[in-house]
């Protein structure tokens, strides 16, 4: 793993950290001697896990719940950051999640809105407004959390969705020309199909297993798979002339 002090003095900001990619992502960070902001989703869970309540205690971590389908969700974690930090070293975009599976012709224009605000709208104000703090910062990282589905098109009733992560990624690709002046790196990370209850709200036991079997490694990857490509993207030192890229983290999938 990382050295343990490889982000010390560093200020971070995950979005969407309230599980799965995003909390391990955190985690890893924390592990590394950063100071963390996460956004924990809408609602406080009924427990954090031991880490997370341990570094709140330390002030080496804060959490702020906030809804990016409200109003005023995004600008409320924007607001925490810049009461926290005096610059952000380190933005990973991750709020998102498919919502549900909506055929062509049934999806409602509700549904198509719910979507593309929580994961292409979301990016794009949460990455305005902490533009400021990037840019104080001196040198920064941008880290989006796309998808595999965002090459391939997902499967079927994902058809928003994975336009939306592709969305993301040319985004994120416009966004590297643009701030590489700045000292702002902008990079992606895009996992395959991962074990975590993404899945098990959106892709029924047979189909998960029909995937693994396609899989050139034979498992389904797992958050602590993914979190590695992003401290590596997000570290100077590891990844200082690396920007506008695509990591693809799935085992193999691709090559399918």
């Amino acid at each position: 793993m990382f050295h343990p002090a490889l982000f010390k003095g560093v200020n971070v900001v995950v979005t969407g950290a309230g599980r799965g990619i995003g909390l391990e992502v955190a985690r890893q960070f924390l592990d590394c001697g950063a100071h963390v902001l996460l956004h924990g989703g809408r609602t406080p869970p009924d427990s954090m896990p031991d880490f997370l309540t341990e570094a709140i205690e330390e002030a080496r971590a804060h959490v702020v719940y906030a809804d990016f389908l409200a109003p005023q969700g995004v600008a409320e974690v924007v607001r925490r950051a810049d009461n926290l930090f005096e610059g952000v070293h380190v933005l990973v975009n991750n709020a998102g999640t498919m919502v549900g599976r909506f055929p062509a012709g049934e999806l409602t224009d509700e549904q198509y809105e719910t979507v593309v605000r929580l994961n292409q709208t979301s990016v794009m104000e949460v990455t305005r407004g902490m533009l400021p703090a990037l840019r104080r910062a001196g040198t920064a990282a941008i880290v989006n959390t796309v998808s595999i589905s965002a090459l391939t098109g997902g499967s079927p009733g994902s058809a928003i969705y994975s336009a939306t992560k592709a969305f993301v990624s040319t985004y994120s690709k416009a966004l590297a020309r643009e701030l590489a002046p700045d000292g702002i790196r902008v990079n992606c990370v895009s996992p395959g199909t991962i074990a975590t209850d993404f899945h098990e709200r959106y892709s029924t036991p047979e189909k998960l297993e029909a995937t693994r079997k396609s899989i050139p490694l034979q498992r389904l990857g797992t958050a602590q798979d993914c979190a590695p490509a992003y401290l590596f993207l997000a570290s100077d030192a590891l990844s200082g002339y690396v920007t506008g890229q695509v990591l693809e983290v799935n085992g193999g999938q691709l090559i399918c």
